[in-house]
């Protein structure tokens, strides 16, 4: 261990022989470096430190394993199963009933809702679709302006999710393009 540390030190000591003789590329930073000779350390021999004393184990904390939050149960209303939303996109599945609310008044939009879904319930069918238009009105003459997105595309998911139709829908999603797109509504029945 001796041998080491002098070989270490007659290092240093050419080292800063040459750090002397060359001045630094940026002036500002002042390197400090050991005035003189460094002293030799004498070889003795140290007593060996003592060793640490054993200490109490202590557990390891360990965290507690992940758990995903639980997935929400599907309630009526929420959307169609996407394989089932795909089908019905592509014609897979036929759609089987449509009706036009545009031009209806919310009252008659909801009448009319009403007595079309009981009779599809009844008739055994399972897929509907339901046009509701998109209802953008425009405030300006200018075309990015619009007052509100039509009534009856909004009363829609209440109407749907009202006590007297919940029981009789499986769940709904807004239309593929081909369907009317963002004016219409793909309504899924539950079997009776």
């Amino acid at each position: 261990m001796a041998k080491r540390d002098a070989k270490r030190l007659a290092d240093f000591h050419l080292w800063t022989a040459v750090a002397e003789t060359v001045d630094p590329l940026r002036p500002k930073r002042l390197y400090k470096i050991a005035q003189g000779p460094l002293p030799i350390p004498e070889a003795t021999n140290h007593p060996a430190p003592p060793a640490p004393q054993k200490s109490r184990r202590v557990a390891p904390v360990t965290m507690p394993a992940y758990q995903a939050p639980p997935a929400p149960k599907r309630q009526p209303g929420h959307g169609i199963e996407p394989r089932l939303r795909r089908k019905v996109v592509r014609g897979r599945i036929e759609i089987d009933g449509t009706i036009d609310l545009h031009g209806m008044r919310q009252t008659e939009a909801h009448q009319a809702l009403n007595r079309f879904v009981r009779a599809r319930v009844a008739r055994g069918d399972r897929t509907i679709l339901v046009i509701t238009g998109k209802g953008a009105r425009q405030k300006d003459d200018l075309a990015t302006t619009f007052i509100e997105r039509g009534i009856l595309r909004a009363m829609l998911p209440m109407w749907l999710s009202e006590p007297t139709l919940a029981p009789l829908i499986a769940g709904w999603n807004a239309a593929a393009q081909h369907h009317g797109g963002d004016g219409a509504f793909y309504v899924r029945l539950r079997r009776p």
